[in-house]
């Protein structure tokens, strides 16, 4: 139990400082294929398909469309 909440601090603190030197279109894209990578894998578990290949689609689209958030959308 305690090796757990260790590593879970340890993963925490590294996801904190991890993106504080990163442009907001980097911090955008690193978020884009982290959630994309999530909803992908749920999506490919529910299907009855490979997880994996759902969290690779889904982290490269969510990726992408991070990188050209401010030209889809404008801002």
């Amino acid at each position: 139990m305690k090796r757990l909440f260790v590593s879970l601090l340890v993963v925490a603190f590294l996801a904190a400082t991890g993106c504080a030197n990163m442009s907001a279109r980097q911090q955008r894209a690193l978020s884009g294929g982290a959630i994309g990578a999530a909803g992908g894998a749920a999506v490919g578990a529910v299907t009855g398909g490979s997880p994996a290949v759902g969290a690779g689609v889904g982290g490269a689209a969510g990726a992408t469309t991070g990188y050209f958030w401010d030209r889809l959308f404008g801002r």
